[in-house]
């Protein structure tokens, strides 16, 4: 009979892109960058059969510069990352409005993009690029007001000894989970995004 007959149409899972913004600033950027470089490449170890795609942007001096574009490549990661730049000072905002295109993009190429923001809320320069705390806090906050509007999954990791009000602040503008982790470990940091996606 028909009602014996049960049919089950499988949903297509949607593709996703993680997008590592990194503070790459400061005396303690190449440990952090090297944890980072780490959890990328486990992620993307992971996600070969789901074809997730990863990306990094770092964000030190002046700017923000995308060390590794959206890619599904193990291959292509380690030889990018082979030689990551740090130390500096911090265009926080700078670096939050970068990975925001990049998620941006991400979307519109219909993946599901989730935002990683990993810093110390050391911000020391603005979007203009004028030095100073004050300016760049307030650049910051408005640049993670931005993440919220555009409704991107968003996580922010402290990377600061104690943990900062700060951090946490940003990451209630986002929108974002927060979440402490003042020796950054690239199997935590890998694990925190795949309890995420």
């Amino acid at each position: 009979r028909s009602a014996d007959i049960r049919v089950r149409r499988p949903q297509p899972r949607q593709l996703s892109a993680t997008i590592f913004a990194v503070d790459a600033s400061g005396s303690s950027a190449m440990a952090r960058l090297a944890e980072v470089k780490g959890a990328v490449e486990q992620l993307l170890a992971q996600s070969y059969v789901r074809r997730d795609e990863v990306a990094l942007i770092a964000f030190r001096g002046e700017g923000a510069e995308t060390l590794l574009p959206p890619t599904r490549s193990l291959a292509r990661a380690k030889r990018e990352l082979a030689s990551l730049p740090g130390g500096g000072p911090t265009p926080l905002a700078e670096g939050i409005v970068a990975a925001l295109r990049e998620a941006i993009r991400s979307r519109e190429a219909g993946r599901a993009p989730l935002l990683l923001l990993l810093t110390d809320g050391g911000a020391n320069v603005a979007r203009d690029g004028t030095r100073g705390r004050s300016a760049a806090h307030e650049d910051a906050a408005a640049a993670a007001a931005l993440v919220a509007a555009a409704g991107i999954n968003a996580l922010v990791i402290d990377s600061s000894p104690r943990g900062q009000a700060k951090v946490r602040s940003l990451a209630e503008t986002m929108h974002a989970r927060y979440f402490a982790l003042p020796r950054v470990d690239d199997a935590a940091l890998a694990s925190i995004v795949a309890s995420a996606r």
